[in-house]
């Protein structure tokens, strides 16, 4: 074994690096290059975040705000080179988890595993709640009927679960029938409202005079931008159950990517166009995309409707299926309890991490009911505010695990695999992602925003400092620790 090959060796050692027993292994080999690449696009869920999130963004950046959407576009394509070549070097489940980990030790990785963790988590719970919501805001629309957002949520939830559970392969490609969907609608409805307008396009969206605040505008929506691509990063922890992980993660990452770019700056300009470049009457709309199609379409709006919902569901599943298996996989090196190491031992699925994640996520929707019903606030009980304040908790810890994974790449390739070290893709790159990431962290945390939001960086600080804390705690109680993170390749026999 060459001194650059950093594949585990489970024999002739004198003291056992792993348990006894055999690690619990995923399905090897049931998805394909187009499955993981479906499914991170799924996870993003295009409609979904580009319904709530377009608003909000307009508002920040104004007319040219596509011009924020390319920004954010090259800002996670620089981040994902940085998984990309963590997934060539070292595949695994454990994702950003076990690249960080491999880089700076057991503490980082259990710091790691339980920031990636609860923001995932946090966010996933921005996504169930706004699937419920949206079913009540759609059924309502046409139908009339005035059904408790929550009864469609835990409705809707559960069927996902029991899709998640039957196995990997049926629930991804489910998903990936849904973003299908989802993209047919948007890209439809986009081109008919272009065309609806054409008397009056202008090239004013990509101008960046017409930028709110120039440069400052830019950056001020440039959070709001980058959190329309969470989710680009699923296919790294669908690695073990992927063929040629080594190869097609980071292919599935990168046509992800560009594909969801070109897509989101369509989506933009059409929206836009459609709102006749009035940024006002854009920001007041509660789903402007769905005032575009109606307004185009008529009638046919429902499809839009319909894409929403679509949306919500494969992302609800493409995200849980990834984000769980980091949660497995933590568990399955000792970084987290054990149980949730444990895979169904027929379907190989990691059942004990989703029932998990998922009860969490819906354990805090509970708590912020619960606070609103306290507070007096039931009516304000709406679960697109919801979706936008949790999805922003969930994203500041999301963006400093992709932080850490970019100040680690040079590190990783520098101690295990010196002879492919490159300054460019190495250091170069990563070092510009490092940088695109700390512009939406400072937008995040910066002083002077309302309540909830004011709160969320002192909470970050918090969950970090008790992380790290239970990390020095778990390391000191488990020496052998550092030796199990990263030991699990996906693609080793």
């Amino acid at each position: 074994m060459s001194p650059t090959d950093d594949r585990p060796v489970f024999a002739e050692s004198k003291a056992p690096v792993l348990p006894a027993r055999e690690p619990e292994r995923l399905r090897s080999g049931a998805l394909g290059m187009v499955d993981i690449a479906a499914a991170t696009m799924a996870n993003i869920g295009p409609a979904m975040s580009f319904f709530f999130g377009f608003a909000f963004l307009a508002e920040t950046a104004g007319v040219a705000s596509p011009l924020t959407i390319i920004a954010a576009g090259i800002a996670v394509g620089l981040l994902g080179n940085t998984l990309a070549q963590f997934s060539r070097a070292q595949p695994s489940a454990g994702g950003f988890i076990t690249f960080v980990g491999k880089s700076f030790g057991p503490t980082s990785a259990v710091t790691t595993a339980l920031l990636a963790g609860l923001g995932y988590i946090i966010a996933m719970a921005s996504v169930i709640a706004v699937s419920g919501g949206f079913l009540a805001i759609t059924v309502k629309h046409y139908l009339g009927w005035d059904v408790p957002w929550v009864v469609w949520t835990l409705v809707l939830t559960a069927a996902s679960v029991v899709m998640m559970v039957r196995g990997v392969a049926v629930s991804t490609r489910l998903a990936g029938l849904f973003f299908g969907f989802e993209m047919l609608v948007l890209v439809v409805v986009s081109v008919a409202a272009i065309i609806s307008h054409h008397g009056h396009l202008s090239l004013t969206p990509f101008e960046p005079s017409h930028i709110t605040g120039g440069l400052g505008g830019l950056a001020a929506g440039f959070p709001l931008a980058i959190y329309l691509f969470i989710g680009w990063e699923n296919s790294a922890a669908l690695a073990e159950e992927t063929d040629n992980p080594r190869r097609n993660v980071g292919r599935a990452v990168f046509s992800s990517v560009a594909i969801m770019a070109v897509s989101y700056i369509l989506f933009a300009y059409a929206t836009v166009t459609g709102f006749g470049y009035n940024v006002d009457k854009l920001a007041a709309a509660q789903i402007p995309f769905i005032d575009v199609a109606q307004g185009t379409l008529g009638l046919f709006a429902f499809f839009a409707y319909l894409a929403g919902l679509t949306s919500t569901l494969g992302c609800l599943i493409a995200g849980t299926n990834s984000q769980a298996r980091l949660v497995f996989n933590a568990g399955r090196e000792g970084l987290l309890p054990s149980f949730m190491g444990r895979v169904h031992p027929e379907r190989r699925t990691p059942t004990n991490a989703i029932f998990t994640f998922i009860s969490i996520s819906l354990l805090i929707i509970g708590g912020w009911g619960a606070g609103h019903i306290v507070g007096g606030h039931a009516d304000s009980m709406d679960p697109v505010t919801f979706f936008v304040e949790a999805s922003t908790m969930g994203t500041i810890l999301v963006l400093l695990v992709y932080l850490a994974s970019n100040i680690a790449l040079p590190f990783y390739y520098k101690k295990f695999r010196p002879a492919e070290f490159s300054s460019i893709k190495h250091v170069l790159l990563p070092g510009l992602g490092a940088a695109a990431i700390v512009i939406p962290l400072f937008y995040l945390a910066k002083p002077g925003q309302p309540a909830p939001y004011s709160w969320f960086p002192y909470a970050a600080v918090l969950i970090l400092a008790a992380s790290i804390l239970y990390a020095v705690y778990l390391t000191r109680r488990d020496p052998s620790l550092g030796e199990r993170v990263g030991s699990i390749v996906a693609d080793a026999e």
